[in-house]
């Protein structure tokens, strides 16, 4: 008998698995004799899974070391096997000891997958092949978004929100015509003041695209979403500021969006009078959820536009009592020489800096001695050290590759962050960035869509979330994961949903009677 000795690959000797492997490998396994040659095939085969991969080969060092090389490149991203059985023998018809398994695991493909664009012809790529999850897959009857690519009947009221405030970016970058804008959002309003079912003025999180009625988020939660409900409005106040028009369709939309958000009863949501908001209430079950919505997190814009309101408006006692009485509100501590001024160690998932400053512009914003554009520039920037760090040493994690906020997950879902890290990046995070990390996220996008392209980029724009260390990649694309990319985008090329959105006449009184301070209040 003879023995299999060692095995290397690329020079580098492997145990049990090999990680990372480039995609035309050079493999030298080593033996204690010389290896007759008419049994090398038979007796090392390379294998995909179940799959036979062809190769070549050559004998060295007196025919006991076989060199093998892929026939032609493997495939990024996969897993690999050289399988050693007894069936190979050696020169003098020895038989092999021990039978041996060699795993292997390739790494990305590091080619461009498709034609160099200009930065700015990128931008608008993504915009608009991310708009099609709004327009294309939106539901046919009501016009909202589906939660995600995969929901059927289900629309989703916040995710809604940031497709209406994609339907400005869609008309000015001419993916459609104003007239189709105006029509979709005719569609839209109508069916959210005549066929949705609302509680309290306020909308639940999800509802049937059909026929309005409340599809329950969870057992308790089959009511009023306030949280949802602001993301919602923020969308409509914004397409209520661009179809401005003097034809009686704009006029309408205009009269019908206004309607409803003055119909939402925001100071309801004190429960009893609290100097608090409080996230869900139902007619059946009440208060029985009773999460109070204080900060820092995404539901700035829940009090900003309560206090907005004309018909039932918050004070700002409700605001400093409520909103800024976490214990965790004020953060203050430095991370990678970052200061953050607000919010949980390291930031959070970057959803909390990003969904309430998609309307609200937090460049110059000033409250209670808080630099909100500090906050959202740090926020990003930390997200961005701590993946370029890479403190776990997951693969992929670089300056290009960075990224952690609220996505799916092989097999759930989770808010990644620094302190809750599980390899998954997602691109919305860094994308969603632009206004604050232009450099950063730049380089992000040219890595998601050259180099990774073929495994990210589909119909719908990018997938929802990928893991380099996982060799996993979702196959599912969600409305608030999608519609801040569009969004955001736009704000940091012309700051069109900023302008918009504070241009609202209700807003800019409602920031000013929280005290808030910026050149465009």
């Amino acid at each position: 008998m003879f023995d299999y000795v060692s095995g290397s690959i690329n020079e580098q000797s492997v145990g049990n698995t090999a990680l990372h492997v480039s995609l035309k490998p050079s493999v030298k396994i080593i033996f204690s004799e010389a290896v007759a040659t008419a049994t090398v095939k038979t007796g090392i085969l390379l294998k995909q899974g179940n799959n036979t991969v062809d190769y070549t080969f050559s004998l060295e060092n007196n025919g006991k070391t076989v060199l093998l090389v892929p026939a032609a490149n493997l495939a990024p991203l996969n897993n690999y096997s050289i399988s050693i059985s007894t069936d190979l023998r050696s020169a003098a018809q020895a038989t092999l000891r021990l039978a041996q398994t060699i795993n292997f695991a390739t790494g990305i493909d590091s080619s461009k997958k498709f034609p160099t664009l200009t930065n700015e012809e990128l931008l608008t790529k993504v915009q608009q092949q991310t708009f099609k999850y709004f327009w294309d897959f939106a539901h046919p009857v009501s016009g909202l978004a589906r939660e995600r690519n995969t929901s059927g009947d289900i629309v989703t009221t916040g995710g809604s929100g940031f497709g209406i405030m994609a339907i400005p970016v869609a008309v000015e970058r001419g993916f459609i015509s104003k007239a189709q804008g105006l029509q979709r959002l005719t569609l839209i309003v109508d069916f959210l003041k005549n066929k949705a079912v609302k509680v309290k003025g306020a909308f639940p999180h999800w509802l049937n695209g059909s026929t309005g009625a409340i599809v329950p988020f969870s057992s308790n939660d089959n009511g009023a979403d306030l949280v949802e409900t602001s993301l919602l409005m923020m969308g409509l106040l914004t397409a209520r500021q661009y179809f401005n028009g003097a034809t009686a369709d704009e006029i309408a939309l205009r009269n019908n969006i206004t309607t409803l958000y003055n119909n939402v009863q925001w100071s309801w949501f004190r429960k009893n009078n609290e100097k608090l908001l409080y996230w869900h209430y139902s007619e059946d079950k009440q208060w029985v959820i009773n999460l109070p919505i204080r900060g820092w997190n995404e539901c700035l814009i829940t009090y900003v536009l309560a206090a907005s309101s004309t018909t039932y408006p918050i004070s700002d006692s409700v605001y400093q009592q409520g909103w800024k009485s976490s214990s965790s509100y004020i953060n203050g501590n430095s991370y990678f020489n970052l200061q953050l001024p607000l919010g949980p160690q390291m930031g959070g998932p970057l959803f909390m800096s990003q969904y309430s400053f998609l309307g609200i512009n937090p460049i110059g914003l000033k409250e209670g001695g808080v630099d909100f554009e500090k906050q959202a520039q740090n926020h990003a920037l930390i997200n961005y050290a701590y993946c370029k760090s890479n403190p776990k040493n997951y693969y992929g994690y670089s300056d290009s590759v960075w990224g952690l906020t609220a996505s799916d997950i092989p097999g759930g879902y989770t808010a990644s962050s620094p302190t809750n890290d599980v390899a998954v990046i997602a691109p919305t995070a860094a994308l969603s960035s632009f206004p604050f990390t232009p450099v950063q996220s730049m380089a992000a996008l040219n890595f998601f869509y050259y180099v990774l392209g073929d495994k990210l980029w589909k119909e719908y724009g990018f997938i929802d979330a990928f893991s380099l260390e996982k060799k996993w990649f979702a196959d599912s694309h969600i409305a608030i994961d999608q519609g801040p990319i569009i969004i955001m985008i736009e704000n940091y090329r012309t700051g069109l949903l900023w302008n918009l959105f504070t241009s609202t006449p209700e807003v800019k009184n409602g920031m000013k009677s929280l005290a808030f301070d910026a050149p465009y209040l």
